[in-house]
This record gives C-alpha cells, sequence and structure tokens, in this order.
C-alpha cells in the first residue's frame, strides 16, 4: 500500500507542486515574521548593552502625567538632588545632566533635518568626552549659541566646524554656531540613528526643560561595581516613589524592550500576510485532494477489491498530505529565514546604519510553521480522505466519476456559521467586549468567510450560468461556461480563494473611503477655516510656529482672525487626556463652529476649563464641578468648569480647554502648534497663502495649507494602510492563481477522454483554448464579484457600528471595485494559460482511448 501511494503520488509532480505551492507561502511568511522579530531584538538588545555598558546608575524623575498614551514632560530634578545622591554610601561620584528628546536640528535649506523613522532627537548638555563620547572636531560648546552635533547629524546636514545651524527646542527656532563635532565608542556616528545637539549647560537647560538649575538626569558612578545591586536599591529607598533608579543594565532592558514593540508592527503584517495565505491556502489544498479522490476513484476501489482496509485508503491519502506538508514546510521555512534576515538587515539600515545581528530560528519559528504547513495541509486532506475510504469496491467495475451530492449539508452548516459570525462581530463591534474586542471581531470576520464559502456552491451555478453568458456567443464559450457551472462544489471552493482576498481589500477600502469622506464633512461643517497653519508630528514635541509669526500674520489685511492651538497630555482627576488651549478663545470657537451645551465658551479665565460634551458624559462633569488637572510642567491645580462644548477642537477628538497662560506655564512646549485662519470677506486665498508662506520662513515644521489641502493630509495614513493591504490582496491573489490553475489542470486530466471526443467531431486546438479560458476566466469573475460583495457588506457592518465614533457616511470605492473586478477577470486569464496549453496539445486518438 505504501508503495502503491509512493508512486501514485510521484507520477503527478504537477499538482505536487501546485499543491505544495500554497503551504510554502504561508510557511515563509510565519517563520519570516518569527525570524525578523528575533533578529531586531537581538540587534537592538546589542546595542543597548552597548550604549549602557559605561553606565553605573541612573536616576529620573517619574514623569507627572503618564497612562496608556505617551508619557508627559520628563520631569526635572532640583539642582541639589545631586549632591544628596552623592552623599549615599557607595556613590563615588553624581553628576547632573540634561539629556532630553526635542532638540530639531534645521538644514541648510531651512526644512527640518531628515534622518532614521521614528529615531529619537537629543538635546543635551555639554559635560566633556567620556568612555562613550569622543570630539572628532573642534572643541565642546563654551557660549551660549555655540553647539557641538554628533557626527550623524554633521553627516546628514553637511555640517562643520564654523558653519551655522538652527534648532527647535521648547522654544522658536534659534541659530547656533558649531564648535565640535564628536562620535560615539566603537566609531559610531550615531546611536540607532539618533540626532544630538548638545548645549552648555545653562542653554541646555533653558531649552530642553524649560527652567534653570535643574537636570532630568543623574548619572552615578559606584564605589564598587560589586555592590552596584545594592547602592541601586538603597537609592531607590532614599529617593522614594518619585524617582525611578535603574542600572546600565535595566535601562539596556527597557530601551530594547520599547523599541522592539515599535517595530512589532512589521511582525504583525508579516502574520497577516500568513493567516490569508493559510485560509486562501486551505480551499487550495482542500479542492486538490476532493479533485484528486474524484480522479483516482476507480484506483482506490480496485484496492479495496484486493483488500486494502479503510483505514489504509484513510493513511494513504494522508500520507500524500503529509509529504506535501513536510516538502512545503522546509521549503517555507528556509525562505522565510532569508525574508525575515533581509527584512532585519534593511530595517537595520533604515533605523541608523545598524549592524544587524546573526540570524537565528526561534522555537516559536519551527513549531508554528511546522503545525501551519504540516498539520493544516494534514486537516485540509482529511475529509477528502474520509470520502476516499468510502468508495465502495463495486465502483472500480463502472466508470467512476464524481456525482452531484445534495447541497443541504453545506447549506444549513453555511447558515448557522452565518449567523454565529455575524453575531460575533456585531458583539465585537457593539463595544461591549471591552478588552476582547479585536479577538471578536477577527473572529467574526473568519467565521463568515467560512460561512459564504460553504454557501457558495448554493449560489454557484446559478451565478457562473449568468457570468458565462457574457461569452457564449460562440461555441468554445458556451461550452467554458457549462464547464464551469457543471460542478458546483468544485467551482465554489475554487473561487472561494478569490473571495477570500478580494472581500478582505474592499471590505477595508470601503471603511477608509467612508472614514475619509466624514472626516471631510466634518471638516467642512465645523471648521470655518479658510488657511490652516499646520504640520506632522513625528516626536514627542509637536511642530512649533514662531509666534512672531503669528503677529505678523494677525496684522495681514486680508485676515479677519487667527485661533492659534497649542495642545499637550495631561491628568485631570487621575486619568490622561488631551488638553489644548488657544491664544484668543472667541475666536476659535466662532472658527471652530464650538456650541455651548452648557456654560459659556467665549472666554477661559485664571482657574477655569472648558470640556468637550463626550468627555463630560464620559467623566460625569457638570458646569460648575472641580476638577484637578496635572500639566507636563508644574503641581497640579484644580480648576472649575465654566463650558461644556459639542465640536472637535482638539486632535484627541475630546479632553478640555484651558487658558493660554497655563498652557504657556503647563504644557511641555509652550509654543502654537496648529492655527487656524479665517479670511475678510473677497480676500484671495492664494495671494494671502503666499504671503503667509514667507512669514513662516522661520518655522519650518510647519506649512499653510487650504482646508481641503488639510483634510487631505489628515486621511494620507489610510491611504498608506490602503497600500499594504493591497500588497496583502497580490499576496492572495497568487495563491488564487495557483487554486485555479490547479483545479483546471486536474480537471483536464479528469475530462481527458471528453476533450479528445471534441477535438475528434472539429473542435481546434484555439477553440479547446478559448473553452479553458472562458471556464477560468467565469470562475475568477464569480470568485471577485463574490469578494465584492462581501467585503461591502462586512465594510458596511463596520461603518455602522462606527457611527457612534463620527463615522457618519458610508461610502462605496466604486473605482477599486471596478479595478478589483478587472483584476479578477486578468487572473482568470493568466491562471489559463498552463491548463489551456496542456489541452491543446492532446494526442486526440490517445485522449479518445482514456481511461
Amino acid at each position: 500500500m505504501l508503495r502503491a501511494t509512493l508512486k501514485s503520488l510521484l507520477s503527478r509532480k504537477l499538482r505536487l507542486l501546485l499543491s505544495g505551492l500554497a503551504v510554502v507561502l504561508a510557511v515563509m511568511f510565519v517563520s519570516g515574521a518569527f525570524v525578523l522579530s528575533d533578529t531586531l531584538g537581538r540587534t537592538f538588545d546589542s546595542l543597548f548593552t552597548n550604549v549602557y555598558s559605561y553606565t553605573d546608575i541612573q536616576v529620573t524623575a517619574k514623569p507627572k502625567v503618564t497612562g496608556p498614551g505617551q508619557d508627559g514632560a520628563p520631569a526635572n530634578i532640583p539642582a541639589d538632588m545631586v549632591s544628596r545622591v552623592a552623599a549615599d554610601p557607595g556613590v563615588a561620584k553624581a553628576t547632573g545632566a540634561v539629556l532630553a528628546e526635542g532638540a530639531r536640528a534645521v538644514g541648510h535649506n531651512g526644512k527640518k533635518l531628515g534622518g532614521a523613522p521614528g529615531a529619537p532627537r537629543y538635546g543635551a548638555s555639554w559635560h566633556g568626552e567620556d568612555q562613550l563620547i569622543s570630539l572628532r572636531e573642534g572643541r565642546g560648546p563654551r557660549a551660549d549659541d555655540e553647539v557641538a552635533i554628533d557626527a550623524g547629524v554633521a553627516t546628514l546636514g553637511n555640517f562643520r566646524v564654523g558653519d551655522q545651524i538652527g534648532v527647535l527646542t521648547l522654544e522658536p527656532k534659534k541659530t547656533f554656531t558649531v564648535v565640535g563635532v564628536f562620535g560615539y565608542a566603537g566609531g559610531r556616528d550615531s546611536i540607532g540613528g539618533e540626532q544630538t545637539v548638545a548645549f552648555t549647560e545653562p542653554v541646555a537647560q533653558r531649552l530642553m526643560l524649560g527652567a534653570p538649575n535643574v537636570y532630568n538626569v543623574i548619572d552615578v558612578t559606584v564605589t564598587d561595581k560589586k555592590d552596584l545591586t545594592k547602592v541601586r536599591d538603597a537609592l531607590r529607598a532614599d529617593l522614594g516613589p518619585a524617582y525611578q533608579v535603574d542600572t546600565g543594565a535595566d535601562l539596556a532592558k527597557k530601551q530594547a524592550d520599547q523599541v522592539k514593540k515599535a517595530l512589532s508592527f512589521v511582525t504583525y503584517v508579516l502574520l497577516g500576510f500568513a493567516a490569508v495565505a493559510l485560509l486562501v491556502g486551505v480551499f487550495l489544498i482542500l479542492n486538490t485532494f476532493s479533485i484528486i479522490v474524484a480522479q483516482r476513484t476507480q484506483e482506490l476501489a480496485l484496492l479495496r477489491a484486493m483488500g486494502a482496509s479503510r483505514g489504509q485508503v484513510i493513511r494513504s491519502v494522508l500520507l500524500e498530505a503529509s509529504l506535501i506538508g513536510v516538502v512545503s514546510w522546509l521549503v517555507g521555512l528556509a525562505l522565510g529565514v532569508g525574508i525575515g534576515a533581509a527584512g532585519a538587515f534593511a530595517l537595520a539600515k533604515l533605523s541608523g546604519g545598524l549592524t544587524a545581528a546573526g540570524v537565528g530560528v526561534p522555537p516559536a519559528a519551527w513549531i508554528v510553521s511546522f503545525v501551519v504547513g504540516i498539520g493544516v495541509t494534514i486537516a485540509a486532506a482529511l475529509m477528502p480522505a474520509v470520502q476516499a475510504a468510502r468508495v465502495p469496491p463495486i465502483a472500480a467495475m463502472r466508470q467512476a466519476s464524481a456525482s452531484d451530492r445534495p447541497l443541504t449539508r453545506l447549506t444549513v452548516a453555511g447558515g448557522v456559521l452565518l449567523a454565529g459570525g455575524g453575531s460575533a462581530l456585531v458583539f465585537g463591534l457593539s463595544g461591549k467586549a471591552h478588552g476582547n474586542t479585536i479577538g471578536w471581531v477577527v473572529g467574526g470576520v473568519f467565521a463568515t468567510f467560512i460561512a459564504v464559502a460553504l454557501l457558495t456552491p448554493l449560489l454557484g451555478r446559478p451565478v457562473v450560468s449568468l457570468l458565462g453568458r457574457l461569452f457564449a456567443w460562440s461555441v468554445p464559450g458556451q461550452l467554458g461556461r457549462r464547464n464551469s457551472a457543471r460542478n458546483p462544489r468544485r467551482t465554489a471552493i475554487t473561487a472561494a480563494a478569490m473571495m477570500i482576498s478580494i472581500a478582505l481589500v474592499t471590505g477595508i477600502s470601503t471603511i477608509f473611503a467612508s472614514v475619509s469622506d466624514s472626516i471631510t464633512k466634518l471638516v467642512n461643517e465645523q471648521i470655518q477655516a479658510d488657511l490652516i497653519i499646520a504640520g506632522q508630528q513625528t516626536g514627542p514635541i509637536p511642530p512649533a510656529i514662531d509666534p512672531a509669526a503669528l503677529r505678523q500674520v494677525r496684522g495681514l489685511p486680508t485676515v479677519d482672525s487667527v485661533a492659534a492651538e497649542a495642545y499637550d497630555m495631561g491628568m485631570a482627576d487621575g486619568r490622561q487626556l488631551f488638553v489644548g488651549a488657544f491664544d484668543d478663545q472667541a475666536a476659535a470657537a466662532r472658527i471652530l463652529k464650538l456650541k455651548a451645551k452648557d456654560g459659556r465658551l467665549d472666554r477661559l479665565g485664571a482657574g477655569e476649563i472648558l470640556v468637550d460634551d463626550a468627555t463630560a458624559s464620559k467623566r460625569h462633569w457638570t458646569v460648575g464641578a472641580s476638577v484637578s488637572v496635572q500639566l507636563s510642567r508644574g503641581d497640579a491645580r484644580t480648576f472649575r468648569v465654566v463650558g461644556i462644548f459639542t465640536g472637535n477642537a482638539n486632535p484627541g477628538g475630546g479632553g478640555i480647554l484651558v487658558p493660554w497662560r497655563d498652557a504657556a506655564s503647563g504644557f511641555r512646549a509652550a509654543t502654537p502648534t496648529q492655527a487656524f485662519i479665517k479670511l475678510r470677506s473677497g480676500a484671495n486665498v492664494t495671494a494671502t497663502k503666499g504671503q503667509i508662506d514667507r512669514i513662516l520662513r522661520d518655522s519650518p515644521e510647519v506649512n499653510v495649507v487650504t482646508r481641503s489641502e488639510w483634510i487631505g493630509d489628515a486621511t494620507k495614513v489610510f491611504d498608506i494602510v490602503l497600500t499594504i493591504v493591497q500588497v496583502l490582496l497580490g499576496v492572495a491573489m497568487v495563491i488564487a492563481v495557483l487554486g485555479i490553475v490547479n483545479t483546471l489542470v486536474l480537471s483536464v486530466l479528469e475530462r481527458t477522454r471528453e476533450l479528445g471526443m471534441l477535438r475528434a467531431i472539429g473542435l481546434r486546438r484555439g477553440q479547446t483554448m478559448r473553452m479553458i479560458t472562458v471556464e477560468s476566466v467565469v470562475i475568477s469573475l464569480f470568485g471577485s464579484l463574490l469578494g465584492i460583495v462581501v467585503g461591502a457588506a462586512l465594510g458596511a457592518a463596520v461603518v455602522h457600528a462606527l457611527k457612534d465614533k463620527g463615522i457618519t457616511e458610508l461610502s462605496l470605492p466604486w473605482g477599486l471595485m471596478v479595478a478589483y473586478l478587472v483584476a479578477g477577470a486578468l487572473v482568470g486569464v493568466a491562471a489559463a494559460v498552463i491548463p489551456a496549453i496542456r489541452a491543446a496539445r492532446l494526442n486526440v486518438l490517445a485522449a479518445i482511448g482514456y481511461e
């Protein structure tokens, strides 16, 4: 029985190749994700271990604003704390320093210097050379208008000693003279792509911490490194919970964990590709083995007649699946290791020219890919194997052709699963799932896809017959149409692979189109600004507008009013939220069309705040209520709610508004971040925009844009995500092509005698190829059409569930949907090439005598 199975397997090499490719792709993405994550993790572990190898202990003050979002500004440490730390037993030396994110160097072109995505931009106090830092050119800064820069900044901006450099900090752009260029131990120009500008200590304190005679870091050298942990614990006990005390090893682990968490999205993207490839691959494998069993009915029945048991037949089919799974797993794992290593190398280079760690294959990559490659293949082949065992021996005595079985069971199972998947999706989107929302939504979508796949045979015959009429103007077209409709189960499973990929991208496109249109409608209804000054926030400090530039903008004769806004994270009654402030509250209320639900909105006095309706309802605040507010700087203060408004006056979509004076003293950055400009009636928008552009020359992080341009910038992120999703569609389509090719190739083999008869009665080679192509295109179009309908329905359901979140417009991406349908037809044509050529090359006489 074993020899018979192996001979059968090796006699069908093309079937083996096509069946295994889908598994190879799924295993490749799964193993690649784990290899990438492991390699990057070890890369950054090594990086930060080297960086902090010269640090014994570091003391920092805990931020005053903490929570699930970003932390607020680093808390300042009074200068007298340095002597207190130095006096602790076991401390040899304590040095106060400034090292804070937010010093953005400006290039010679007047724009903020680029660099590695997400890399920090530090402003530091210069304390001379040490084991980590050494000067390469010049000297350290001594005057207030002097700075030293790291070699990474010097190379990126083409700066040399003696050049002038602009730097944005907590204050507007200031110009300094570069007096030194320094590098890091090991000959590195930067650490992970960071950019560091070093000032004199008083200047660093003022520009980076906003106050004199303070630090945000105390570096501690211990007397005996054997007592490192002991000294750390003693300092923790002495300084109390307001301070964080860590060894160099502690800091290295924390920094590496933060970076790995930020880069984990790459792993999730690859796992998403793997999940789709796996789901589509299951349909391909299931269909392949179903066709194989149908074609081997006589062979299997003959084996039964010769004494093979049902168990041996099942094991025969499962052995074939196991061999396919093992080979596919090994090939996919090898490709995955290559992809993971290449991805880690590329990301390391993008992160400032890091050297990637050596490639390693973590246990998770072996285990999970093994389950995917072998377990899923065997599971997909189990049902056809059981069907094979049910073939009666007497079937060997007659022509074995797969008879259509009733679709009742499939229809009932599909209906039940559709109800369950729909219910899970509704529950997940209702907001009642809390922390399990993603699990419920993903589970609901998965169950819905499976349910639609089970119901597809019920729709297959009428829909395929209808689509086939588009090609029924010729004899090959009529034959192709009938062939595609003759076996609804097979057609449905083949089309399901195409359906899943098209449905995913259509659903996401529907959601993004609806979100974009909802934002557009909201902005047009609520914001009356003709021009907006804004920029993209890429670090902990938002983009800054020079206050002097705003004064010039207000002085333009075509400008009616300006509402400049600053925002930050804060704490209100112990919970984190967005905090905003306008320099002209009355203008803000007019331009942003803020409406008072209760109280007043036109002004804010000392100790007063405004709250948006959603936040007030969630926190149970009313006009007159007292709220304790902690901003990034300063102590917590009690404010009184004087107004509750509707409308969006905050980039976070909710929160509180405090007086401008409190923002200037309590926000991490006191400069305005964005400004809404209302022009006088009849003013030329284009001309005024040009004037403001010239005024903003010293505000390199922001630009002036029209309202429509601002909306386009706000929705640009959806285009990026949609591009990633469309790449996912491409991967899934590759597998769908394999599925159609596999089905048609096996179908050609199954219909060898039939094709020979058609050729004998006059069907030419070209007509035979067109017949196969029509069959392929109809199957592909059926899957594409079904995917568009299912995807649009799922997208519409999500949009409806998000109605309370402000997504009020349902917009279907008609252009993309037509493009996906055309792509489906092209996929059908491409998939038909190999089977059509194979069918056309059949020897007529040999085909007629084929059994």
